[in-house]
């Protein structure tokens, strides 16, 4: 090994500012652990914290001529975005045979797979643990902790966006447009949201935790993927009522119709570990055949957690650990059936909108009685005729395909005034 790991970083946003900061105050410890200096020697960005100490680095304003730098042995991608500048530099500085150490889940989940093919030819390393969970080291404890193991499922709350949403309006009481204000004015939500609230980010971080857990190719546009904004505080509290808390869970199973890969909000018994995982919190949860079950929990998101799981890529490539970056050869990841989604089987919790009349009950059950969906449970508590009160039901087991036949017919009832809200009931 070198004396130093000479490092170049392109992206000088939350998580390059502390990839830069933790380098420079850890500086001393890293080297002893890793046997040589992990040295920033080159940085670009187009706007920087003013604060940040960037004397000694040189500077770069095209990142795409730092990644031709032959002084440089790494490069840090980020910059964020699947395509665009992000995606060629990630390309340039393979080109050009240097590592890549990224928090980019967008890039990897649409280009991961290419980049590390073309890695493996050019014999560096294409490494993203920071892109899942952030300060959560859990691609390193997939790809090698929990190598000995056949996983049957993984997964989790992979957003903390939304898991702080959902635990304010839990706690609060309040609605979710009030929630996600406050989120945004705290910094935990975007000026636009939809990334998070709608599931994409999740999605993105769940199509790689799927290809490490199952070895097979990363597919994002094989997962059913639904976000947050239609659950209300009356979700909320009747999931209470019935002992569940609303997570948005991000599942990948191996099903005998294939593998299933789906984001959207589940109903959790409270008694479920991860129904404990609140705030800003992320959780993973694996199964496999010899750790039964193995939790992982901690923050998911923020400069420091995240600058932590990037510069523990650095530390591999300074002690010549080589995994590979989906956790087998590209060439040894196998195509998997995929499971349809509505093909799934589960409990739902259905929310309709409707007005006080007699025998609304009647023509609801009714069309449940024809899809042979069988209620469990159900809840109408009325005020007074006319009155737009819920009606909520708890069916047993029933086949998504069933149960969407089910809402369509729902919303065409003339006493249903809003459309049926569905939230799947999850077993862990």
């Amino acid at each position: 090994m070198s004396a130093a790991l000479r490092i170049g970083v392109t992206g000088l946003g939350t998580v390059g500012g502390g990839v830069v900061k933790l380098l420079g105050q850890q500086a001393d410890i890293l080297e002893q652990r890793c046997g040589c200096r992990l040295e920033l020697v080159a940085v670009s960005a187009l706007e920087h914290d003013p604060d940040l100490d960037l004397s000694a680095p040189r500077w770069f304003d095209d990142a795409l001529a730092l990644t031709a730098d032959p002084e440089i042995d790494v490069v840090v991608e980020l910059i964020g975005g699947a395509e665009g500048i992000a995606k060629a530099v990630a390309e340039s500085a393979i080109a050009n045979g240097k590592s890549l150490v990224t928090a980019n889940k967008a890039l990897i989940a649409r280009h991961g797979l290419a980049l590390a093919q073309a890695a493996e030819t050019a014999g560096v390393q294409l490494c993203f643990e920071a892109a899942v969970a952030g300060g959560i080291p859990i691609l390193k404890a997939l790809k090698e902790g929990l190598a000995g193991n056949r996983l049957s499922r993984v997964y989790g709350i992979l957003n903390g966006t939304c898991n702080y949403i959902l635990t304010e309006m839990q706690e609060s009481g309040r609605s979710f447009a009030g929630v996600l204000q406050e989120a945004q004015a705290l910094g935990y939500a975007e000026a636009d949201p939809s990334f998070d609230i709608d599931g994409v980010d999740a999605a993105h971080k769940l199509a790689i935790l799927t290809s490490v857990a199952f070895g097979c190719p990363v597919d994002l546009d094989a997962l059913h993927v639904e976000g947050i904004r239609e659950i209300t505080a009356i979700d909320i509290a009747y999931a209470a009522e019935f002992g569940y808390a609303i997570k948005l869970l991000a599942i990948a199973e191996l099903t005998e119709r294939g593998i299933e890969q789906r984001v959207h909000p589940c109903l959790v018994a409270r008694n479920a570990p991860i129904a404990h995982v609140d705030g800003v919190f992320n959780a993973v949860v694996a199964e496999g055949d010899f750790i039964d079950q193995a939790i992982f929990e901690g923050h998911g998101a923020g400069r420091g957690p995240t600058a932590s799981a990037v510069v523990s890529d650095l530390v591999d490539i300074a002690r010549g650990i080589r995994v590979p970056s989906f956790g087998l050869p590209v060439a040894a990841l196998q195509e998997q059936p995929l499971a349809a989604m509505l093909d799934h089987v589960c409990e739902y919790y259905v929310r309709l909108m409707v007005l006080d009349q007699p025998g609304v009950m009647a023509e609801i059950a009714a069309i449940l009685r024809d899809e042979s969906v069988s209620i469990e449970s159900v809840v109408q508590r009325g005020r007074a005729p006319d009155e737009v009160v819920p009606v909520i039901i708890i069916t047993h087991d029933a086949g998504e395909a069933a149960i969407r036949r089910v809402l369509d017919q729902f919303s065409q009832l003339e006493v249903v005034v809003e459309p049926p809200c569905l939230i799947r009931i999850e077993t862990l």
